[in-house]
């Protein structure tokens, strides 16, 4: 900044008015200094800015797993609706694991971000009340009611009963819901949906535990189910999510079993890959996007409470979900 100024024949403070509110300089003195500032390629640094005024433009992003494509889609949206407001984002991916995830938000607090949203892995981290000691506030995002501060999230309960009703309504009996791991509270949610709608009809569901929400874990379950006898296996089976009933419809085709005609399966996300699936694939649809929106938006009213003097109330945003019918239940 010294060289520019010095370069433009101006003081320091009219070179930080010219960055910051060039309303204030007159134009022929604001030409020379953007003209040094080009000549020297200077660029002011917003970290250095940030650190003297305590507070930053730049919002924490965190989710579970970056390489599900449900969560690159929250982070979408969240970064769509950040750049609206002025402000930008890193991204911290926990990779499923809980020391990263905790990791991750020391991380964000010691960088002094204005606000996270964070898609939690499990129970929240002790470094979410560090973060708020800070006056650094959060919205959980893929979560709902019932935790401190803001959320957004889906009615997963519903959603695990609005896929085996449909399963029911095609005329399946023999069911199974496959998920995990339990810690998750929608994986939770979505088993006890299910549990209630094959209730509900006097149906059967098999619970079949998987570690993770991956397709390696759907095409171990299907090498498990492919071993029952035919007159033992599910007919109608609720994947905890696309990811998951992806991999489980591989390897019932490679089992030679024939998807919907022997097994019917429902995902839950409604991923793209979803209807590009070697048999598309019925899914319990999120609005992966608005709830990644939702959750930045809530966060932005927030901050602007704060930098208001207003008092702050915390909101909770629960979307329903809907089902998208595709081959994989259709004889």
């Amino acid at each position: 900044m010294r060289d520019v100024a010095d370069l433009a024949r101006v003081s320091i403070g009219t070179v930080s008015n010219v960055v910051n509110n060039p309303d204030r300089v007159l134009p022929s003195t604001r030409a020379r200094v953007e003209d040094a500032i080009r000549t020297l390629g200077w660029a002011p640094n917003q970290q250095a800015q940030a650190l003297r005024a305590g507070r930053s433009r730049t919002i924490g992003l965190a989710v579970m797993d970056v390489a599900n494509p449900f969560f690159a889609d929250v982070l979408r949206g969240a970064q769509a609706r950040l750049e609206e407001a002025g402000y930008g984002a890193t991204i911290g991916d926990a990779d499923n694991r809980p020391d990263r995830e905790a990791a991750i938000l020391r991380s964000f607090r010691d960088q002094r971000v204005r606000g996270v949203v964070l898609g939690p892995i499990g129970a929240l981290p002790a470094e979410v009340e560090a973060l708020h000691r800070a006056r650094i506030p959060s919205v959980l995002v893929d979560r709902a009611a019932g935790e401190a501060g803001c959320t957004v999230g889906v009615d997963d309960v519903e959603g695990g009963r609005i896929a085996v009703r449909h399963l029911v309504a095609q005329g399946h009996r023999r069911l199974a819901f496959v998920g995990g791991p339990s810690t998750l509270a929608q994986v939770r949610d979505r088993r006890e949906g299910a549990e209630q709608a094959a209730a509900e009809a006097g149906a059967t569901l098999l619970a079949v535990s998987v570690p993770a929400l991956d397709f390696g874990s759907g095409r171990a379950a299907a090498e498990h189910l492919s071993t029952l006898p035919a007159d033992e296996r599910p007919t109608g089976i609720f994947c905890a999510n696309d990811m998951i009933a992806i991999g489980l419809l591989q390897g019932l085709v490679a089992a030679r079993i024939r998807v919907p005609q022997e097994v019917a399966i429902v995902g839950y996300d409604d991923i793209e890959f979803a209807s590009a699936a070697t048999v598309p694939l019925t899914s319990v649809a999120q609005p992966r996007r608005d709830l990644g929106r939702a959750a930045a938006d809530l966060l932005i009213r927030e901050l602007e409470d704060h930098d208001a003097g207003v008092d702050h109330e915390h909101r909770t945003i629960v979307y329903t979900p809907t089902l998208v019918v595709r081959d994989s239940t259709s004889r």
